[in-house]
């Protein structure tokens, strides 16, 4: 579904992407590995049209996603409904009144009418478990609430593509491992997964894919998950876990020899 050929992108004078290509098929669940800075949210706006790549090119189902492009306003409501994006900062992503709008803003601006658009609502309340919390402000909530709504508003519009970055960040234990557990069933149930993270235990548990970014901003290995957690002297060498870390420790405490970004 997704094919990037040679993907250049640039800050400024300050490279993100140096000649990325890749490519992740329907029904795949894949992992963004690598260290801060390394390119891993850079690559997850370009593939949500957020920013456009400086050389290369970016096809989605078939189709070359260019700026012109998502200047046709149908086009784009096209790909941002096929497409959904989960920020690492869901208080970026959450910005109405109450729950409620929040999950009905999607459909609503994807010109539901109301009847829809309060199913989905419902369905997407039933879902994550927010009955009770309709019409409490956003702003009110902790931060596993927030990113569970923030998931709702996603998938309110029934994405074939759920792309998450460091979806994890600021959750508690036992709310990590629901994410974790219904990102997986996700992928059970069809949806495409693309998952940039840090943490190696979420990584084993949601993908058999990986992709690894070195520091220079290159895909460094494209491999099954296991072999990649396997090759602890290549993620040493891209930064991605210490001098400490070994690979027969638990996975699922991984984090506590992860550089902390």
């Amino acid at each position: 579904m997704i094919v990037l050929e040679h993907i250049s992108y640039s800050y400024g004078a300050r490279p993100a992407l140096c000649d990325v290509s890749l490519a992740i098929g329907k029904g795949e669940s894949v992992s963004l590995l690598g260290a801060n800075g390394s390119g891993k949210s850079t690559l997850l706006k370009l593939l949500n049209g957020l920013i456009f790549a400086d050389s290369g090119v970016y096809r989605f189902d078939g189709r070359e996603i260019t700026r012109k492009k998502l200047e046709d306003k149908v086009f784009a409501r096209s790909l941002h409904q096929r497409i959904g994006f989960v920020f690492q900062n869901v208080d970026a992503q959450l910005f109405c009144a109450d729950v409620y709008d929040e999950i009905a803003f999607g459909p609503r601006q994807m010109g539901f009418d109301e009847a829809e658009t309060e199913g989905r609502v419902l369905d997407m309340i039933r879902l994550f478990g927010l009955a009770g919390f309709e019409y409490r402000n956003p702003c009110h909530l902790s931060g596993g609430e927030k990113r569970k709504v923030a998931i709702a508003c996603v998938l309110s519009l029934n994405p074939e593509i759920l792309v998450l970055d460091e979806p994890l960040t600021g959750l508690d234990p036992r709310s990590a491992r629901w994410l974790a557990e219904f990102i997986a069933e996700l992928n059970r149930s069809g949806k495409t997964i693309l998952v940039s993270t840090h943490d190696l235990g979420l990584v084993q548990e949601i993908s058999r894919r990986s992709i690894l970014f070195g520091e220079d901003h290159r895909v460094a290995a494209d491999t099954q998950t296991p072999a990649l957690l396997d090759d602890v002297e290549l993620l040493k060498r891209v930064n991605l876990v210490d001098r400490y870390y070994h690979k027969h420790s638990d996975a699922r405490h991984s984090h506590f020899h992860i550089h902390n970004y």
